[in-house]
């Protein structure tokens, strides 16, 4: 997946000896499923398939697709993993291009080749209506944190954090006997801690546009590319992290509510009880809101201070 992951699992018996194994395979397996560098994976053969013509994949690849589908509705397209075209024609793609923009004509096109409601899905079967291209990326780190975390729950290994690109679910309790504790990352060059989040039980993903985009005549070009208007976000959200049941669902409302903005995607949240906390840039500094359901996890600096 082009990223490093980790894995902290607390117990007072060892592990199965063949755990990092299992892990590594299980890993292996979302990779060739839905890595878009591997040529021989099922998103690539996927992608290389003509109109029309029906593809068996496997039931992870498929849970994948529903997940997307379920957030691709649900964001009213803020969140479509066909929109690899758009991303590619503005330069932050997996091709290194000149940092060009687009005309109008260029971006009508490419929309013409994206958008999710072109792809069926029934059962373990996929086909599309139009030559559009699959990209997972959002989601499919999401569901490796998932895959790892339900492999340990299995193994009755029940606390545990796993973190795969950033990406995490944690369960029961730290090394200390605690509830898990986690920093969310202030959108700055260096890292610097913003806010402190404590749970039990929880996914969390985090999605921002500080980091990667080209400004051009003084104006600032986002990696971030709405699907529904194939331009890159011009808001002020700088980053937004989700908690939620599952990571990969996390992962997906990261993206869109990245696409939606402050003020679309607090709104939306609040609609769907979703916990999301928001850094919004303000000048030179950051504004943080977040919505009702992301309240039980903050954790008030003071309690943060006076802990030895």
């Amino acid at each position: 997946m082009g990223t490093s992951y980790s894995i902290t699992v607390v117990a007072d018996q060892p592990a199965p000896v063949d755990l990092e194994q299992r892990i590594e395979a299980t890993l292996d397996m979302i990779d060739q499923s839905m890595s878009t560098y591997k040529t021989d994976s099922e998103i690539s053969q996927f992608n290389a398939q003509p109109v029309a013509e029906p593809q068996m994949i496997s039931p992870q690849f498929a849970d994948v697709l529903d997940i997307s589908k379920l957030v691709w509705e649900q964001s009213d397209g803020a969140f479509d993993p066909t929109v690899g075209p758009l991303v590619d024609l503005w330069g932050f793609g997996p091709v290194l291009t000149d940092n060009v923009i687009p005309g109008d004509e260029q971006i009508a096109l490419a929309l013409e080749n994206t958008g999710y409601q072109h792809l069926s899905i029934d059962m373990q079967m996929i086909s599309k209506s139009s030559p559009i291209r699959l990209d997972l990326s959002a989601v499919a780190k999401g569901y490796a944190v998932d895959q790892i975390a339900d492999l340990l729950e299995m193994l009755a290994l029940p606390d545990y954090l796993v973190e795969v690109g950033g990406e995490m679910r944690l369960s029961g309790s730290n090394p200390k006997g605690q509830p898990w504790r986690i920093a969310i990352e202030m959108p700055a060059v260096l890292p610097q801690v913003q806010q402190v989040i404590s749970a039990h039980n929880a996914a969390i993903a985090t999605s921002g546009d500080y980091r990667n985009y080209f400004e051009q005549d003084g104006v600032r070009y986002s990696h971030s590319i709405d699907p529904r208007t194939g331009k890159p976000i011009r808001h002020s959200l700088a980053s937004v992290t989700v908690v939620g049941e599952t990571c990969a669902e996390a992962d997906a409302w990261a993206t869109a509510l990245m696409v939606l903005g402050e003020e679309q995607g607090m709104l939306l949240a609040e609609q769907l009880g979703l916990a999301i906390y928001m850094l919004v840039k303000e000048g030179e500094e950051f504004k943080a809101i977040s919505s009702e359901a992301f309240a039980p996890y903050l954790i008030k600096s003071e309690s943060i201070q006076q802990e030895p």
